[in-house]
C-alpha cells in the first residue's frame, strides 16, 4: 500500500510551492488507495511558531487536503532520534566529532583556497577507540559516509539518478546541543511511520543519497522518491513573495475558491491530455507521478484568476451566495444567503473574478449611501438628464411590482420618444442614480433586486443632487 507524507516546517506560512507538494502527495496516495500522513517538522525551536502551524493546518483544510494520520510533531519524538543516533555510534556507522566551529571555518577556507569543495576533512573519523584526549569536550555525531562507490535510486519522475560517494561528506546527525538534524530526523520518521513514497521538491535531490545511506545503515526499507520541479514566476526566477501571496490563506482572503486553487495547483507541472478543468474526484482518478513534467512550472496569476472566474460561473449560485457572505460582512454589510442574494450572484458572476471583487460590485445592492463615481456623475447626472429622472420616478409610481419587466420597458420606450433619445440615453442616467456607476447588470434586474422603495429613494437623491 502507498503511504506518503507532507512534512512542512512551521518556520513560515504555507505557500504555493508547499501546497502543491502536499497536493501531489495527497492525489498520488488517494489515486492508489493509500494513506496520507501530516507531520510537522518543528525541531527548529527558534524559528518554529504556533501561528505557522495554524496557518499550515488551516491552509490544507481550506484547500481540501485531508490527512489520514497526524499531525505528528517531531518535538514529541526526540527520544527516538537520540536512540537511533547512538545505535549508529554503537554500530560504527557514526562517530563523535570534537571539531569546534572555528576549526571547521578554517578547514572550509583552506579547502576553498585549494580549489576544492568545503567538505569536512574527517579529522575525527578514525580517532582510536581508547583516545581520551577529548573527554568532556562538546561533540557532534557525524554519519560515517562511504568514501568510494556510488549511491543510485530511480526517481519516479526523473528516472535513474546516481551520486558518487566521494562527493558526500560526513554529515552531522546530532548537534552539540543534542538536537537532531533534518537529514537524520526525516529518515527516522519516514521509516518508523512506514512511508513508502516521498514526493518533494527537486531542491531535495542532493539530500536523497545521504538519506538512503542512513536507511541502509539502520537496515530500514528505502522508500521510493519523486522530485517535483520547483515553481517559477513569469520572470523564470524561483517563486518568491513578489510573485504571489506569501500564505495560501491569503488567496482565501482575496476571494479565491479552493476548487479553483486545487485545480490550478494540480496543473502546475502535471497534465492529462488537453483537459484544463478538474474536480477533486477527477484529479484523484487521473493523477499519477509519471505524468509530472521535469521542467519548472510557471505561476501565472492571470490564469489562476481566469480559472477562479470559471468556478464562480459554474458552481451553484446558492453555494456561491453562502461563500460571498463573509466578504460582504467584511465590508460591514449584513446580508443573508436568501433568494435575493442568489439573484445578486447570478447577475454579477459573469463579471466578477473573485468573491472579494463580487462583494465590492454588490455593495450598491445593500447600501443606499454608496459612493458615486465622479466621472459617471458628471456625465449622466446633469441638468439635461434631470427631467428624465423626474419622469422615470413619476412613471414608477404606476408600476405595481419591480419585477414587471415589460411595464418597465414600456416606460423607458415612452421616455425615448418624449426626449427623442436612444434607450441608452434614458438607461444610463437611471443606472448611475441607482448604482453609482456606468456598468452594472441589466437595469431591469437591478431594479427588481433593489425593490421599489430603494429605487425611489435613490432616484430622489440623484435628482436633488443635480444643481
Amino acid at each position: 500500500m502507498v503511504k506518503s507524507r507532507f512534512a512542512p516546517s512551521p518556520t513560515g506560512n504555507l505557500h504555493i510551492g508547499g501546497a502543491r507538494t502536499a497536493l501531489f502527495n495527497y492525489l498520488y496516495t488517494k489515486h492508489h488507495g493509500g494513506i496520507f500522513v501530516l507531520r510537522i517538522e518543528d525541531t527548529d525551536v527558534e524559528r518554529s511558531k504556533d501561528e505557522y502551524v495554524k496557518d499550515i493546518l488551516g491552509g490544507l483544510s481550506w484547500l481540501g487536503i485531508h490527512w489520514d494520520e497526524g499531525p505528528y510533531y517531531q518535538m514529541d519524538r526526540m527520544d527516538l532520534y537520540r536512540e537511533h543516533a547512538y545505535r549508529l555510534l554503537d554500530q560504527g556507522c557514526a562517530y563523535k566529532c570534537y571539531c569546534t566551529a572555528e576549526m571547521l571555518e578554517e578547514k572550509r577556507k583552506k579547502a576553498l583556497k585549494e580549489g576544492g569543495k568545503p567538505h569536512y576533512d574527517r579529522t575525527c573519523r578514525d580517532l582510536p577507540a581508547d583516545d581520551t584526549s577529548n573527554e568532556g569536550k562538546p561533540f557532534v555525531i557525524r554519519f560515517r559516509s562511504p568514501v568510494s562507490g556510488e549511491v543510485s535510486f530511480t526517481d519516479l519522475i526523473r528516472g535513474r539518478i546516481t551520486f558518487k560517494c566521494e562527493e558526500l561528506d560526513d554529515l552531522i546527525i546530532f548537534r552539540t546541543d543534542s538536537t537532531p538534524t533534518y537529514n537524520f530526523t526525516v529518515v527516522i520518521d519516514d521509516a518508523l511511520m512506514g512511508i513508502t513514497h516521498i514526493v518533494r521538491g527537486d531542491d531535495h535531490i542532493n539530500n536523497t543519497p545521504r538519506q538512503i545511506l542512513i536507511y541502509e545503515a539502520l537496515k530500514y526499507p528505502v522508500p521510493q522518491f519523486a522530485h517535483v520541479p520547483l515553481i517559477h514566476g513569469k520572470d523564470k526566477a524561483r517563486l518568491s513573495k513578489r510573485h504571489g501571496a506569501t500564505s495560501l490563506l491569503e488567496y482565501r482572503n482575496e476571494g479565491f475558491l479552493p476548487e479553483a486553487l486545487m485545480n490550478y495547483l494540480a496543473r502546475l507541472g502535471w497534465a492529462h491530455g488537453d483537459q484544463e478543468i478538474f474536480s477533486q474526484q477527477e484529479l484523484i482518478e487521473k493523477f499519477d507521478l509519471p505524468a509530472v513534467g521535469k521542467s519548472p512550472s510557471v505561476f501565472d496569476m492571470d490564469k489562476l484568476t481566469w480559472l477562479n472566474g470559471h468556478y464562480l460561473k459554474t458552481l451553484p449560485a446558492e453555494d456561491v451566495a453562502g461563500r460571498l457572505l463573509p466578504f460582504l460582512e467584511g465590508m460591514g454589510i449584513k446580508a443573508a444567503a436568501d433568494s435575493r442574494l442568489v439573484r445578486v450572484v447570478v447577475n454579477l458572476r459573469e463579471r466578477a473574478r473573485t468573491l472579494k471583487e463580487m462583494a465590492q460590485m454588490a455593495e450598491y445592492f445593500f447600501r443606499d449611501d454608496f459612493a458615486l463615481d465622479e466621472a459617471a456623475r458628471a456625465k449622466f447626472l446633469t441638468p439635461a438628464t434631470k427631467p428624465i429622472l423626474v419622469d422615470f420616478a413619476e412613471g414608477l409610481k404606476g408600476v405595481a411590482s419591480m419585477d414587471e419587466e415589460e411595464t418597465l420597458k414600456t416606460l423607458i420606450e415612452g421616455l425615448t420618444k418624449k426626449y427623442n433619445a436612444k434607450p441608452v440615453g434614458i438607461i444610463q442616467p437611471v443606472r448611475v442614480a441607482l448604482c453609482g456607476r456606468t456598468v452594472s447588470p441589466g437595469i431591469f434586474e437591478v431594479i427588481a433586486i433593489l425593490g421599489k422603495e430603494a429605487v425611489e429613494k435613490r432616484l430622489v437623491r440623484a435628482i436633488e443632487s443635480i444643481q
